[in-house]
């Protein structure tokens, strides 16, 4: 048997186990289901899993990340997310995909399927050019939200103690491997990592990237939350921040984005009372020139910088604001955005 028919057996025996789904035997065998393997992420095997009128989405874990360089972290973070949506969804049911169904053992669990007629993904969007304040707002009430309703928690610090994980999806790839590729910069880049690392404030999403928001009729969805950590909320809202400011080199449009920003990150502050907003505000400040260099030399880099001349605008400016290191995230996100017509060109 192939891997990929071993994978689809797996999925349909979990489901059929989990009585989500009323596959039909006909003398022994299954009847007609559709499976569509689900692309956009580099993490995980997502499966679109079809049965007459009732469809659910299947996430297993992969071992080694669908990425050029050598990058693998442990499988058990599908558990990590399960227990994520869980909780958000618990307290904002809008908020994520509807929890069905986990199998520790297989690694794998079922949720909800959110079709594309109804939920867009907000990066594509962006890349054809309508940027929404509304959504850059709804997205910084969300995070907001619930970084405020799990702040404190024993029981989510305790659930969530998965450090180990972090270090090898967000640490390594994004802080390690760019600091060794900017080496004039490696030592404060690992100095930021490791106040990182020791920031347990709250229930940290870890991957609030434009490509894992749905926009619905509800208002916005998060998705792929492998990196489920309770830590430093900066990470999240700077990760999210970064992708409006990578946007304005692929698309233009640096006045839009920078407004959407502003917006996001002042719906998100308004949310903040577990910590004073100077300290937080000096985190992701420092977060975001590292994050934005991490999308160009890191393990993992946007695919929409598809130029050299883009890449370099990027390295440059972040280089820039890791030499000035601005205080003020208001100041980094009006330092970082740029229109195309100001990028130079080596032709």
């Amino acid at each position: 048997m192939s891997e990929s028919a071993e994978a689809n057996s797996a999925i349909l025996d979990f489901l059929e186990e989990q009585g989500l789904v009323g596959l039909r035997r006909h003398g022994g065998r299954r009847g007609e289901v559709t499976l569509t393997r689900l692309t956009g992420g580099v993490s995980s095997d997502l499966c679109l899993v079809e049965l007459d009128d009732q469809a659910v989405c299947v996430k297993r874990s992969l071992e080694r990340l669908l990425v050029e360089t050598e990058w693998t972290a442990p499988v058990e973070r599908n558990a990590n997310e399960w227990e994520w949506i869980r909780y958000a969804s618990s307290i904002l049911p809008d908020a994520a995909p509807t929890p069905l169904a986990h199998d520790a053992l297989r690694q794998m669990f079922a949720m909800s399927y959110l079709a594309p007629t109804s939920h867009t993904v907000w990066k594509s969007e962006m890349l054809r050019g309508r940027i929404s304040l509304s959504t850059a707002e709804a997205t910084g009430h969300l995070i907001g939200e619930l970084h405020s309703r799990s702040a404190g928690s024993e029981d989510l610090k305790r659930i969530f103690d998965t450090t180990p994980s972090f270090e090898a999806l967000r640490i390594e790839p994004y802080f390690t491997h760019t600091g060794a590729k900017n080496p004039a910069f490696a030592d404060y880049i690992t100095m930021v990592a490791e106040q990182t690392l020791q920031t347990r404030k709250v229930l940290v999403h870890g991957d609030v990237s434009p490509k894992n928001i749905l926009v619905g009729p509800k208002g916005p969805v998060l998705l792929d939350a492998e990196c489920a950590w309770y830590g430093d909320p900066a990470f999240d809202v700077a990760f999210c921040l970064n992708h409006l400011a990578l946007k304005s080199y692929a698309v233009g449009q640096a006045d839009s984005l920078r407004h959407a920003a502003m917006a996001l990150w002042n719906a998100y502050l308004s949310h903040a009372d577990w910590e004073s907003a100077d300290g937080l505000d000096a985190r992701v400040a420092r977060l975001l020139p590292i994050l934005m260099l991490a999308r160009v030399d890191g393990r993992s880099p946007v695919e929409y910088l598809s130029s050299k001349d883009l890449r370099d605008a990027v390295r440059n400016r972040a280089h820039d604001l890791l030499d000035r290191k601005p205080g003020r995230t208001e100041a980094v996100i009006e330092q970082s955005l740029v229109s195309r017509t100001h990028i130079p060109s080596s032709n």
